[in-house]
């Protein structure tokens, strides 16, 4: 039997490449402080993949293009002068999960992708989902790598950017869509209610463990992947939700992260002090 006919194979597969895609964007909106914008397109991406499916197209498509018309209000919304971003995410994220239940009372019952796509079904991916993430995993490194340089200067220097000639706007929508673009991938295996801590989470507890970007990116992929396949591990050793059980393993590694940071932080006070 060929080694991807295996359920339980393709579930590790996805698993690793679904966290490293969420490892490394989990970095920037742990830099960036977009946690609650993440949460906020997990949710508005809903009634997108609800119209999808009623108008019979693919629910991913339909995800992107919710998430993408989110991603860009939010950032225009952001750019107005006296505009509350943090309120307006707020809006659209309950509005978006508001239409998204009005149109599932439109159907005649709540079909089994909608249901999977709240929660995730990490035990149902095929080859065509596999070759999906991985094709966006390859072109978010790329956006993250070849966009390394403006990406970090319009995050923390925005003055800086600006006298360099970057368009703070131009920027902070590349940012967003790359999220929105991660989120909708990841979303299927995940959920919409557990995908952001996935997210954010691994890059959490990277953060705590390291300032420098390359190695708090390192280290957000190896704990997002780290998380994954022990929640899979979890949910077919225990028959529990394979979702649920890895984002508590993905709270579990920051919890952990925590803890581990806090006593080597004391030990070395307590060494300081004999000394």
């Amino acid at each position: 039997m060929n080694w991807w006919d295996d359920v339980l194979h393709r579930a590790i597969a996805e698993v690793v490449l679904v966290g490293a895609l969420a490892g490394l964007i989990g970095v920037q909106v742990v830099l960036r402080r977009l946690s609650f914008f993440t949460m906020a397109l997990t949710h508005a991406t809903f009634p997108g993949v609800v119209a999808a499916s009623i108008i019979g197209v693919n629910i991913l498509l339909g995800g992107v293009v919710a998430g993408a018309v989110v991603a860009l209000g939010v950032a225009a919304l952001s750019r107005r002068r006296g505009q509350d971003a943090a309120a307006a995410t707020g809006v659209l994220l309950s509005g978006g999960f508001a239409l998204g239940a009005a149109l599932v009372a439109t159907q005649s019952g709540f079909s089994r992708d909608l249901s999977s796509f709240l929660v995730g079904s990490i035990l149902t991916v095929d080859t065509t989902d596999l070759i999906t993430t991985a094709v966006v995993l390859a072109a978010v490194a790329g956006v993250l790598t070849v966009c390394a340089r403006p990406l970090l200067l319009t995050g923390f220097d925005r003055a800086g950017a600006e006298a360099a000639g970057l368009s703070t706007g131009f920027w902070d929508v590349v940012l967003l869509l790359t999220v929105e673009v991660v989120v909708v991938t990841i979303v299927p295996a995940a959920g919409t209610i557990l995908a952001l801590s996935l997210i954010v989470a691994p890059a959490a507890a990277a953060r705590l463990w390291s300032d420098r970007l390359a190695v708090a990116s390192g280290l957000s992929v190896l704990f997002a992947v780290v998380s994954g396949l022990a929640g899979l591990y979890a949910s077919t050793r225990w028959n529990v939700a394979a979702g649920a059980a890895i984002s508590l393993a993905a709270t579990g590694v920051l919890l952990l992260s925590w803890l581990l940071v806090r006593a080597r932080a004391g030990l070395a006070r307590g060494a300081g002090v004999t000394a």
